[in-house]
């Protein structure tokens, strides 16, 4: 009994090891591989081969050219909905260079609206109304100075006149004063002469 107890422990690591051994070990049954170059291996690997050449069993061709043809279906599937996904880009492309034309047009209107000015009907840029208004202002400042230093030149030829006119009507005045104290001594003097040759006279 005790000689079996050794043996029984020897058989039993043995088998631990085995079990061990047999899950670390990787399963070559399956295709671990998905796609079609791993899926073309393992069925070249699983095929017997017969003077130099590989006996592929139908079942697997058929499902290795179901894969081909699923992943040719898939790829031709993405390709289309990549270009229908460009055609749709472009599309929006074109879409959004025609509105930045138009926005560049309306744009370029609303500068050239802003920079010009109507006046009498007339469109004139911002810098040329600029320029005339200006010239305009001028010229009215000019005129206005000139009719201002006229008007005083006027007014003090006024006053002179009107200085002169005064002087020669209190010189008039004077010299009328004058005239009619003559005329009332003359008077006076021809009455005198008259009494005394009524006075000769008399006697």
């Amino acid at each position: 009994m005790q000689k079996l107890k050794p043996t029984l422990l020897f058989l039993a690591v043995m088998l631990f090891v085995n079990i061990a051994f047999g899950q670390t070990k990787q399963d070559t049954s399956r295709n671990t591989d998905p796609s079609l170059s791993g899926q073309y291996n393992f069925m070249l690997k699983k095929s017997k081969s017969l003077y130099g050449a590989k006996l592929i069993n139908p079942s697997k061709l058929a499902s290795f050219w179901k894969s081909v043809n699923d992943t040719l279906r898939k790829e031709r599937k993405q390709l289309g909905e990549a270009r229908q996904e460009i055609k749709s880009q472009s599309e929006n492309i074109a879409s959004l260079k025609g509105e930045v034309t138009g926005k560049e047009s309306s744009l370029a209107n609303a500068t050239a609206s802003v920079n010009e000015i109507s006046f009498l009907g007339i469109s004139f840029n911002k810098g040329t109304y600029n320029t005339l208004v200006w010239a305009i202002i001028i010229f009215l400042s000019a005129g206005l100075a000139i009719v201002i230093f006229q008007s005083g030149k006027y007014r003090k030829e006024a006053a002179y006149r009107t200085q002169l006119y005064q002087e020669v009507a209190d010189e008039f005045q004077t010299h009328k004063v004058k005239a009619k104290d003559k005329e009332m001594r003359l008077a006076r003097e021809l009455q005198d002469e008259r009494n005394k040759w009524d006075d000769a006279r008399g006697r």
